[in-house]
């Protein structure tokens, strides 16, 4: 019996799926990433905004057409528990977020001809299944590990506590041990996770415990880069910059998702009300060559030209190394979803390509400023014309730019090198292994 997975969504979606495929190869099933060759598919789905769904649903309703019997996973069934299978009914099963470790039951009751099996907690509470030897579909240069799941906070226009339950985090010891492991496979950065990674430990330890926990990481041997993703505004202590500044492991690179700087659109949106450019100020002065990612939303419920231009401004004076936009997503279940005042799709569009196309002029000048110096970067992998493909400490694997490089000599993917830059462009960098 042959079992494909299809993962969608962020990567702490792409940590479930390795932890079923883990409990799936631990009871001897075959798996595969090659849906054509497999009897079952397993779908892990992504209910974050309406084009998530839209990408998760499309890949249920071709598996179905391709007669495979599909196990729904994740966020989706959590969300439209009944709706789903009555749209899809030919769903041969579903687990929701926090019920993973049921896969192996739901499998053997779908490969023995059960017509319909489903497990979806109520009350989503997710617990990391420890003790399972999570099967890597990406073996690279670098890994994420999950820290912690679930999310206390009530942002007006997210849903993901409603799908993922209260903040769990795991223990620092149980979060070490996988990172061992992790680099005795051959990974080199580890990619820190969670809903808010600066709440880390808060539930087990009575405090904030990101800055300790960074601080065992940094002592395993063969380890090279510590990243950290998904951090909170409020809750960047000084103790968590000064971790960051002195840690050797520990790169250089912030994600600070702000959402806007409006302080009327920040408490609409359910978002701490603070000054940002205090914040950033004190980061980069504490951390020199820091690199800032943040993202922002634009055309939330009640946002006016005025607020948009605001918005448009603090990004011109902060220049943030990297950035993203979303427009405002309208999701049921959500505080911003009954608002009155629904921005039209058209000036959502707008607002979204302004507020980039300053962006790509920012991120452009910033590229330029590397041309001519030597940076640490990480062997990603090689094009099919053999140019090195790395990444430096100041871009996250997937979601920022690339550094592509020539080599004389043989590198392999996980290795740390200098790259002296000789061009840049709005995103990229381009140069030499020296």
């Amino acid at each position: 019996m042959k079992i494909a997975l299809l993962n969608h969504g962020c990567a702490k979606n792409l940590v479930d799926s390795e932890l079923m495929l883990g409990l799936l190869a631990q009871k001897g099933y075959e798996v595969t990433l090659d849906e054509d060759n497999a009897d079952i598919i397993v779908v892990n789905t992504c209910s974050f905004i309406h084009d998530a769904e839209k990408e998760s649903v499309q890949a249920i309703l071709q598996m179905v057409q391709d007669g495979k019997k599909v196990i729904v996973t994740g966020c989706l069934p959590q969300k439209y528990k009944g709706e789903l299978k009555k749209a899809i009914p030919e769903i041969s099963g579903m687990i929701g977020t926090s019920d993973i470790k049921e896969i192996v039951d739901v499998v053997e009751q779908v490969a023995n001809n059960k017509k319909y099996v489903s497990k979806i907690s109520e009350k989503p509470e997710y617990i990391y299944p420890e003790n399972i030897g999570r099967q890597q579909i990406t073996v690279g240069a670098s890994s994420y590990i999950k820290i912690a799941d679930g999310c206390n906070y009530h942002c007006g226009y997210c849903i993901i506590p409603q799908l993922r339950g209260e903040y769990h985090s795991r223990t620092i010891e149980n979060i070490v041990e996988e990172a061992k492991l992790l680099v005795e496979k051959g990974v080199t950065e580890i990619v820190l996770i969670a809903q808010d990674t600066t709440s880390y430990g808060i539930d087990l330890y009575g405090k904030q415990e990101l800055p300790r926990l960074l601080e065992e990481l940094d002592k395993i041997e063969g380890l090279g880069w510590i990243r950290i993703m998904y951090a909170y505004p409020s809750q960047i202590t000084d103790e968590l910059i000064d971790a960051i500044a002195k840690l050797d492991k520990v790169v250089k690179y912030i994600d600070l998702p702000l959402q806007h700087c409006n302080p009327e659109i920040l408490r609409a949106m359910r978002r701490p009300v603070m000054d940002y450019e205090k914040l950033i100020k004190k980061i980069r002065t504490k951390i020199p060559d820091v690199a800032i990612r943040t993202a922002f939303i634009v055309g939330y419920p009640g946002e006016t030209d005025e607020q948009f231009n605001e918005l448009y401004e603090f990004v011109k004076r902060v220049r943030f190394e990297k950035m993203g936009v979303f427009e405002y997503s309208r999701e049921k279940n959500t505080v911003s979803y009954s608002m009155l005042e629904q921005v039209p799709a058209k000036i959502k569009k707008q607002r979204h390509k302004k507020l980039m196309t300053l962006q790509k002029r920012i991120s452009k000048e910033i590229n330029q400023s590397y041309v001519g110096k030597t940076i640490e970067c990480i062997v990603e992998g090689f094009t099919d014309d053999g140019v090195v493909l790395l990444r430096s400490q100041h871009d996250a694997p997937e979601i920022d730019g690339m550094v592509y490089a020539s080599s004389k000599n043989t590198v392999v993917p996980g290795d740390i090198e200098n790259v002296l830059i000789q061009r840049s462009d709005d995103y990229d960098l381009f140069g030499v292994i020296v």
